[in-house]
């Protein structure tokens, strides 16, 4: 797996970590902007990266490269993926995926029609504790509630509140709470327990509009799910999963899934799979896995379950007054 990585932001550091750990996985090279060469210059000599890249096409049209890892704000994820695929390389593109479920949709039939693989770099459901709770939950009986809080004070935060915004707050760049942060356990209730029937979302709204943190509600058939996401305060995270004879609930942040505890019938148990501290490393170490064993069929079942995500995604979205008058 010999990756180009377009980007230089924190993400794009951790993913260089991650990958520095696996064995048969590479960075070959690096694409900046112009404007943040010396930045990539550092992280290819921090990293031993051997090229670095201010052209995108140039990247893509290196031999020596078979998968962009896209890592750059969330509104340039559909045309860097498009073209990428256009050019024949397997792609892994940061959450979310894209702006909407439509343009995911081509993604995936791009990427079917050339027989690529492309892959979300979303880590929590590649963790192993999260396969551990996948089994749990048929231990706990009916499922009759299920609750996630992924709150997180956003360090941009303060610049945002003074008129500086970044992209993470952005609207423009498809930035705010549901998307950046509670997608994490939006993705673990969809992996789970499969798609919700409905979907409300309410959120405080920032001064351009943007959700600095919201609330978003799904009917299942038989239960509801809420969410909760921040990026304006902070809080103990979790994710919990309650059935008639227990529960089984991450102890810690989604994205991370630090821990898992298991309750049936009064008996409580905890589990840590984890033996790395990049969780990174384990959705790139099944990426590479599907990769070499030429793995299409599980790639797309994968790439199903982002789609499915990114509906719920794009319902919530579409009840922000922000995008519905920019829609």
């Amino acid at each position: 797996m010999r990756i180009g990585m377009a980007g230089a932001g924190n993400i794009v550091t951790m993913c260089l970590d991650a990958v520095a750990q696996i064995e048969g996985v590479s960075c070959e090279a690096i694409c900046v902007r112009e404007t943040s060469r010396d930045k990539g210059q550092n992280l290819c000599d921090q990293y031993q990266v051997n090229k670095l890249y201010t052209s995108y096409e140039e990247m893509l049209s290196d031999e020596d490269i078979d998968v962009i890892y896209i890592g750059i704000p969330n509104n340039m994820h559909f045309e860097y993926a498009r073209q990428a695929l256009n050019s024949g390389k397997h792609v892994v593109c940061e959450k979310p995926f894209t702006t909407n479920a439509q343009e995911l949709i081509e993604l995936s039939e791009l990427a079917k029609e050339n027989h690529l693989f492309l892959f979300e770099a979303i880590t929590n459901i590649h963790s192993p504790n999260i396969q551990k709770m996948k089994q749990a939950i048929q231990k706990i009986g009916r499922v009759k509630l299920v609750q996630g809080n992924y709150s997180q004070l956003s360090s941009r935060y303060a610049k945002y509140l003074s008129g500086e915004v970044h992209p993470a707050f952005d609207p423009k760049a498809s930035g705010g709470a549901l998307y950046d942060i509670n997608i994490y356990n939006l993705h673990l209730c969809c992996y789970l327990l499969g798609a919700p029937a409905n979907v409300t979302y309410t959120y405080n709204r920032g001064f351009n509009g943007i959700d600095t943190s919201g609330v978003i509600s799904m009917q299942y058939p038989d239960f509801v799910a809420t969410c909760v996401g921040a990026k304006d305060s902070q809080s103990p995270g979790f994710f919990t999963v309650q059935g008639e004879r227990g529960y089984v609930s991450v102890v810690g942040t989604p994205n991370v899934c630090p821990q898992i505890e298991i309750n049936v019938e009064g008996d409580t148990q905890t589990y840590n799979g984890h033996d790395i501290d990049n969780h990174m490393v384990y959705e790139f170490k099944n990426f590479n896995q599907m990769l070499s064993e030429g793995a299409l069929a599980q790639c797309y079942e994968y790439l199903e379950h982002s789609i499915r995500v990114m509906k719920v995604l794009e319902a919530g979205r579409n009840q922000m007054d922000v995008f519905n008058s920019s829609i």
